[in-house]
Formats: C-alpha cells, structure tokens, sequence
C-alpha cells in the first residue's frame, strides 16, 4: 500500500506540471532581456537534492531573463576558504552581480565588502551574511522553521520526552578559526533553526533537549552522531534534523536499529525524504521552497542591474509536510518543481 501511494504521488506530479501556470515563466515588461547579464552563482555544496533544485531555479530565470549564469560551489558545506576564493575569482572576472549561498555568516562578510567595492552587487539566498552591503536576503526565516519542527515533534511526542537535534555547522577549521579570533563562523541558518526550535520546546516542561550534535555535510558523519547519541540516550523518544544532510543520516540510523518507536521530523524534500515519509522513519519534513530560491535571485540580480529597487528580503517560506498533505496540488509544486 504505500508503494502504491509513492507511486501515485510521482503519476500525479507528472500530470500537474503539464497544468500548473507558474508565476515565473513570463519576464516583466520592465527588463530589457535583449543585453545578456554575466552573474555568477556560488552556493554551499556542489551536490544534494536542495543545491540541485536551487540550480535549476536559477537556471529558469537564467534562461528568462538572457543570463550567462556561471555556478560554483566547493565540495563540502565546510569549506569556507573555498567559498571565499570563489567569490574572489568572480571579482577578478568582473561578474556583473554575485549571488552567494554563505557558508559562515562572518567567514564570507569580508570577502563581500570586497565585492561591493569593486561595485560588484553581491544578493545573499539561503543563507545570510554579516556584511551590511548585501542588496538583498531571498530565503527562508530560520527561526520560524525551526519553531514548526519543534510545535510537530512536540505534537508527535504528546508532549513529554527526551529529544535530540541533528544540526549541522562547519568544520573543524571554522573552530580554529573562531579560537583564534574570536569571531563566530557559523552559518545563519543553522543557528537560526536551532534557536528557533528551542526556544519553542522551551515552553513544554516535559520535553528535554538531552543532546545537540553537529554534522559537516556527510550523510555517513551524521547517521554515526545519530548512532552515539541513540547509544547514550536510550530514552530518547524524538530525533530533530535541521537540513537535508543531517536527515539523511539520522534516518538511516533509526532504519538500521529498527527503532519504529522513535518520531522524527527531518529538514528538505529529496525523492529519498518522501520514501522516509511513506515507510514511517519520518513523520515529517519541513521543506523550503529552492526552486524559488533560485529563480527570484537570478531575477532580482538582472533588476539590480538595470537600477530597479528590489526588496530588502524575500521570505520563500517554509511548510511542514507529511502524509496527510504531501498529495495536495499545492505542495507538489513544492516537491516536484517541474518548468514548462
């Protein structure tokens, strides 16, 4: 039986998406597309369902908008030296605009300021920056995800228990970094998620946040965090996981233990995430929104460049999906963004 509804989620998309009319397939009037734009895009991994899905937005509006788009991103979501040396080369190669995913909120300000310098717009999506020359924030609020994680797993634990979060933040470089100069680099994001997911259980007595572990961006480093923390917490009743990586690893801890007692709510919407829905390992997600992520960036970028005003944010939202909701019309945009 859920083989069956997994398929018929798939068969359903494949019909929407010849139906669904996007608010992004048609340029507004006000944008001369007849000039061709050099922006460059560098986010935080070169591989995962998330990062794929903000390309692919991205290459939408490229397409739209006449936009030679040049995408980087380093190997890990831990390499910062490598984000920084990417934005540098944009700079030298004179970009037109930069749009930056950051890996470290104060490992990439520099580095952005030396952007806006060369006057070379720099828009940040996903995550934030700590440089106060950014044009503008598109992405999800942190904090509000972080919030509905917690107010679902919270549901799912009838408000009493022991829980764990699966965070990720950066490597042991960024420590080092932070020991030795005492500023923080870690990523928005992140911080953001967890702030808001404890700030909310905070309110509930009966939960206890017994551990917080941080994973880089392999799937392998966070299921052997899930793994120890299941170990040294027996009672543990619920798993929180703050992004696609994380996720993935905590899930297939609980697979391999077969600990169908334990309720997760993961973080993003990969083909692999809603096979975790139907089999009962998660219970739910909370996705953001890449495609847009992607598409409004590129888009924001050509009317920075032709001197229009674009907003100082850009919420893209976030939803919790499960069971119950994934068929509905409009959360298969968000899962299966297909472009016409």
């Amino acid at each position: 039986m859920k083989t069956f509804r997994f398929w018929l989620t798939l068969l359903m998309c494949a019909v929407l998406w010849t139906t669904v009319t996007s608010c992004f397939n048609s340029a507004p009037n006000y944008i001369n597309t007849n000039k061709t734009r050099n922006i460059h895009l560098i986010v935080k991994m070169n591989r995962g369902d998330y990062w794929n899905t903000v390309k692919l937005g991205a290459e939408a509006a490229a397409q739209e908008f006449n936009v030679k788009l040049t995408f980087k991103a380093p190997d890990s979501e831990s390499d910062i030296t490598e984000q920084v040396k990417m934005v540098q080369d944009s700079i030298k190669e004179k970009a037109d605009v930069i749009i930056l995913a950051a890996s470290s909120y104060m490992g990439l300000a520099q580095v952005v300021d030396q952007a806006a310098y060369s006057k070379i717009p720099v828009i940040s999506v996903d995550a934030e920056v700590g440089s106060a020359r950014v044009r503008t924030y598109i992405g999800s609020n942190g904090y509000e995800a972080g919030q509905k994680s917690a107010e679902r797993l919270i549901k799912l634990l009838k408000g009493y228990g022991e829980v764990g979060i699966i965070n990720f933040t950066n490597s042991t470089q960024s420590e080092e970094l932070e020991s030795s100069n005492g500023i923080e680099y870690g990523a928005r994001d992140a911080e953001e998620r967890e702030k808001g997911f404890l700030n909310y259980t905070a309110r509930y007595p009966n939960i206890q946040v017994v551990e917080i572990s941080y994973t880089t961006s392999s799937i392998k480093d966070a299921e052997d965090l899930t793994q120890l923390m299941l170990l040294k917490h027996p009672n543990l009743r619920g798993i929180a996981s703050l992004n696609e990586t994380a996720s993935q690893g905590a899930a297939m801890a609980i697979q391999s233990r077969g600990l169908q007692n334990i309720k997760m709510v993961a973080f993003d919407s990969s083909p692999s995430m809603m096979e975790l829905l139907q089999d009962g390992t998660v219970q739910a997600t909370v996705i953001q929104n890449p495609f847009s992520n992607g598409y409004l960036a590129v888009k924001h970028a050509v009317e920075v460049i032709e001197g229009i005003d674009v907003p100082e944010r850009v919420d893209t939202g976030t939803k919790l999906i499960d069971l119950d909701n994934m068929l509905w019309p409009e959360n298969q945009k968000l899962l299966f963004p297909f472009v016409r």
